[in-house]
């Protein structure tokens, strides 16, 4: 490839559309507003718990294909771990009911037929719900598709798109939902084994990731926000970064991998999603490792609980109701679920609070037509970032999908 392409942002977006740029020789420049690489997806030292920690709990699936090719292509994939097969564990706090979700590896759900493998308390044709979904989303919300009740949206459907959508499931896009599906449980366990950053995110998918783009001649320059956007005839032409006003060739291309707030205020004329939810996370630290598997929570504050060397962590997904909760209040809360869950001492271990406010845009059906497209009216400008329409809700999946997607662009 001839010219440059200059990446904005150096979160997973970003990272993904580097990499890809880079593997094809690409003479490739990131420019990061802040002083550190990842951001929703990184770790960092923690001084109230004296350990390594993740500004958000995260998850892959085995069916994420994007985000398993961008890991791959890093060298990444190694830091993950996972059960054998698609298993889940879960727990009821209302009934102290426990159980393990088990998908059979093919692509016909025989689980389902099985009652030591489905959820607790329904029967197969329940399942026929999750058909009706995936084929026949139309545009409005989940529940004009399908009962948001009973049990097996109560135990399953709702604690999958809860986590995925970050909003009530209910009122969030059906097409999104049926995105959610489609991918993974109507894949088979195959797709759906849950893969975690065991050492941390930044073990697995950022300091490969620089590592990758320093090898490869790549520049990455951090403190440098970009503070306008200069437009010409021809399409951008200058890249003004306050200090400094970098002239673009004509060769030279664009990669736009930043919030969807920052998006808008570079492209006054650029509609985004307007509308955003929280997710709260929650660290404790234990003295030793607990042998908990990732569990998935019915009828608690706690959604689902994440084990790591040292510490247990928790995710609240659609956290805007908790956002006003005193931290410590909400850390005793939490904990006393956990310590039931893991049957550890009800005292309060040592603890840390991570709240994102604007996580992610509202999976709305009039925020998700909100999306633009990768695709500027500009030649050699392109978007990035899990807001943008990929067809997928706001994940990890999502973020590296667009960053291949803009990179294909700036390729063509």
């Amino acid at each position: 490839m001839s010219g440059t392409v200059h990446i904005i942002g150096a979160g997973l977006a970003g990272l993904s559309a580097a990499t890809a740029l880079a593997e094809q020789g690409a003479r490739v420049v990131v420019h990061e507003a802040t002083a550190h690489a990842g951001g929703r997806c990184r770790s960092y030292d923690d001084p109230a718990l004296g350990i390594l920690i993740d500004n958000g709990n995260h998850i892959i699936l085995s069916g994420n294909r994007s985000a398993l090719s961008f890991l791959k292509r890093i060298g990444g994939d190694i830091h993950l771990c996972g059960p054998a097969s698609a298993s889940f564990d879960f727990v009821d706090l209302a009934t102290d009911q426990r159980w393990q979700l088990e998908i059979g590896t093919g692509l016909i759900p025989w689980w389902i037929f099985s009652r030591a493998r489905r959820v607790p308390g329904t029967r197969p044709r329940d399942y026929l719900t999750m058909a009706r979904l995936v084929l026949q989303p139309g545009g409005g919300a989940v529940e004009t598709v399908l009962r948001c009740s009973g049990t097996l949206y109560q135990r399953l459907l709702e604690p999958l798109l809860l986590a995925t959508l970050n909003n009530d499931p209910s009122t969030a896009s059906a097409r999104l939902a049926a995105a959610v599906i489609r991918e993974t449980v109507a894949a088979g366990g195959g797709a759906c084994r849950p893969l975690v950053a065991r050492d941390g995110l930044s073990s697995a998918y950022i300091e490969p990731a620089l590592a990758y783009l320093g090898a490869r001649g790549a520049e990455v320059h951090f403190g440098h926000r970009l503070r306008q956007l200069g437009f010409g005839d021809g399409g951008l032409e200058t890249l003004d970064f306050g200090n400094a006003v970098v002239p673009l060739a004509t060769s030279d291309r664009v990669v736009l991998a930043v919030p969807p707030d920052a998006a808008a205020r570079l492209m006054p004329d650029l509609a985004v999603p307007s509308e955003f939810r929280a997710i709260a996370n929650l660290h404790f630290r234990v003295d030793k490792d607990v042998s908990l598997p990732l569990t998935g929570v019915i009828n608690g504050l706690t959604q689902w609980i994440f084990s790591f060397p040292l510490r247990l962590s928790v995710t609240i997904s659609n956290a805007d109701a908790v956002l006003e909760t005193p931290r410590e209040e909400l850390a005793r809360r939490v904990w006393r679920e956990v310590s039931l869950i893991a049957r550890l001492p009800e005292d309060l271990p040592p603890w840390q609070v991570v709240v994102e406010r604007r996580a992610t845009f509202a999976t709305l059906p009039e925020q998700e037509i909100r999306r633009p497209p990768a695709q500027t009216r500009h030649r050699n400008l392109f978007l990035a970032g899990d807001w943008i329409d990929t067809g997928l809700p706001p994940t990890i999946e999502g973020a590296v999908r667009s960053g291949q997607r803009a990179a294909q662009l700036a390729v063509a």
